[in-house]
């Protein structure tokens, strides 16, 4: 799987990193996640659009299916069940899913 890292890593004349520079939005998103805030964007989502949590935030986040299946040690379709809504997920599960987006699980309740 590739995956696209979009941070830059500046380092000091002796070569240790000092900064890491990422895209605007994705500071923004983080640093709202970091602050336990749910963004507008997965409470609307889950809202007005019917998504389950997991989905929003995935979708938020900007992973795919595969990609977050991958991070989270499950596969695409066990992840796309989740997403469904048409079966209770378990807990263990839900804090593996949240640890492999970067948020809590309860974000994902």
């Amino acid at each position: 799987m590739n995956v696209h890292i979009d941070v830059q890593i500046i380092k000091d004349s002796s070569g240790k990193p000092t900064f890491a520079v990422v895209p605007y939005e994705r500071w923004v998103k983080q640093t709202s996640i970091t602050a336990g805030m749910i963004p507008n964007e997965v409470v609307g989502a889950v809202i007005m659009e019917g998504k389950t949590p997991v989905r929003a935030w995935r979708e938020h986040l900007g992973f795919t299916q595969d990609e977050l299946a991958a991070k989270a040690g499950m596969t695409q379709a066990a992840l796309s069940q989740i997403e469904s809504g048409e079966h209770k997920t378990r807990k263990a599960t839900l804090e593996k899913l949240a640890l492999a987006m970067g948020i809590t699980e309860s974000m994902l309740r």
